[in-house]
């Protein structure tokens, strides 16, 4: 499969394309642990059918030191004991905030309420911008149907 559209082909694309990362960037600056952030950012890719961000984090997450075991059970986290309560949390509020269109009234005042139990203020607006930045990333890569399997952890740093 090729790209039907190369984001960095034009300097007007690249310039969009880099100032849309840069929101990117400022979540993983945040005090959202990183194991958090690979976790949310893999199923909230899985839940789109976004290829090349399942590819993409996770290598990141691997490389970092997640365990293949997690990443594995990250689609069936509810039944799997290899996660945290915190992570239970975080990635169900990352299902219900993706799957928004799917539920009547948005996020149910129980999911948040578990959410708020394991991050602070900063943490868990770092984790809505990351859902939020995930969703969109993967919208564009499935429009744009960019190719996965190459990812090289680090590639875009």
């Amino acid at each position: 499969m090729s790209a039907r559209l190369d984001p960095f082909a034009t300097a007007s694309a690249g310039k969009l394309v880099k100032q849309f990362t840069s929101v990117g960037r400022l979540v993983v600056e945040s005090p959202l642990p990183a194991a958090t952030r690979e976790l949310v950012s893999l199923r909230v890719s899985q839940i789109n059918g976004c290829a090349v961000c399942i590819d993409m984090h996770t290598k990141e997450a691997g490389a970092a030191g997640e365990s293949s075991v997690r990443l594995h059970l990250v689609a069936g986290w509810r039944e799997a004991t290899v996660f945290t309560e915190a992570e239970r949390a975080a990635l169900e509020l990352a299902e219900q905030a993706t799957r928004i269109a799917d539920g009547a009234g948005g996020v149910p005042d129980e999911v948040w309420e578990r959410a708020v139990k394991h991050y602070d203020e900063d943490q868990l607006m770092a984790l809505v911008t990351l859902i939020a930045f995930m969703n969109a990333a993967n919208r564009l890569n499935v429009v744009l149907q960019q190719p996965a399997g190459d990812y090289r952890p680090g590639q875009f740093k």
